[in-house]
């Protein structure tokens, strides 16, 4: 990827992206500088089989220098000039190398869109609502401990599918049987399913199924900071860049399509469902066939901070265009342990009352 450091046109201190104005702003002498995607048309999808032939126009591709985190194996970017930095993944220090990373350029970067210290207050709001979260580790994180913002690699793809389907519709009705209670015989209602096979077919078309591109989240984590509203997606350019850390995709095109194609799969399936119709269905089969399939290669924006509380190390993730917190937390034995007591404290007291009246 480009370099990341952008010097200020007067004094020549770098310059960094800011969420607040949208624009390059110089910490040392308060100079601004608007970038030329403010306002960007709809970015264009990439053809997904002519990549895979390694068919890409040279312009889209890009060669970056990246070094991997000696501890969580993350491809951490440096720019030209930079020989060590923090992983902002694990908080491990990591000194450029020789190494060299081929790969396709990001079509489209959405905007950090919350300052460090937004991100920040989300953070300890989220550790805080933890009831059995250590205390210590709430107020080791409140002392301030900086954040890294870090542009996380993600594929979207786009898809057309016709699926043909064959299974069975269920019906409940309703028959009376005869049962003996206390000796005497009843009549009691027992549901039944009545089934019909069925075949069919659906189609759908996809659209911006985002696929995580990194390794260095669990892919769990990255998942509870959606929704991304991807409509505020620009053009890519590396002035979004400045001031923040970049991650170098760690899944590739083939495997980013087969993590899409599970989620397609399971959106068909209810669609399936849903066309076979009654009031229970059995699916024996789906055939799909997937065309017209697009992508790009996208960074979206996250605000990290790995601790070390204890002697383990914790993450915490905030979506920075949202707000939405997701990370490892730890346990307090002590907490959980008057949870515990005071449960049964209560259960006591409940049957103490109880026995009395």
């Amino acid at each position: 990827m480009d370099d990341h450091r952008f010097p200020c046109d007067r004094c020549g201190s770098d310059m960094r992206f800011d969420p607040a104005g949208g624009k390059l702003l110089c910490d040392y002498c308060g100079n601004e500088t608007l970038l030329e995607n403010a306002v960007a048309p709809p970015l264009a999808e990439m053809d997904y089989e002519t990549a895979l032939r390694a068919a890409l126009p040279s312009s889209q591709i890009e060669e970056i220098g990246v070094s991997p985190c000696p501890n969580c194996g993350a491809l951490i970017e440096f720019a030209a000039d930079s020989h060590a930095t923090t992983c902002p993944f694990c908080a491990t220090p990591v000194v450029a190398g020789t190494g060299a990373h081929r790969q396709i350029k990001p079509r489209g970067v959405l905007p950090f869109a919350l300052s460090e210290r937004e991100a920040h207050g989300a953070m300890t709001d989220w550790l805080g609502s933890l009831w059995f979260a250590p205390n210590g580790l709430s107020r080791y994180a409140r002392k301030g401990r900086r954040l890294s913002g870090v542009y996380v690699p993600f594929w979207t793809f786009d898809a057309q599918t016709r699926s043909s389907y064959e299974g069975e519709r269920g019906t409940v009705h309703v028959e009376h049987r005869t049962v003996m209670r206390d000796g005497r015989p009843e009549r009691v209602p027992v549901q039944k399913v009545r089934w019909r096979r069925v075949r069919g077919r659906v189609a759908r078309a996809f659209d911006d199924v985002l696929v995580l591109a990194s390794r260095s989240i669990p892919r769990a984590h990255a998942d509870a900071l959606a929704p991304w509203d991807l409509t505020q997606l620009v053009p890519y350019t590396p002035g979004y860049l400045a001031g923040f850390d970049a991650e170098g995709y760690q899944v590739d095109l083939e495997e980013g399509f087969a993590a899409a194609r599970e989620v397609m799969d399971r959106a068909i399936a209810r669609d399936v469902r849903f066309d076979i119709g009654g009031d229970r269905q059995r699916v024996h089969a789906i055939r799909t066939e997937v065309s017209a399939v697009t992508f790009k290669h996208v960074l979206l924006p996250v605000w990290m901070a790995a601790y070390r509380y204890r002697g383990a190390s914790y993450r915490f993730v905030v979506n920075a265009q949202t707000g939405r917190v997701q990370g490892e937390r730890p346990y307090s034995a002590i907490k959980i342990a008057l949870a515990v007591l005071l449960a049964l404290v209560l259960a006591g007291g409940a049957a103490y009352v109880y026995q009395m009246q």
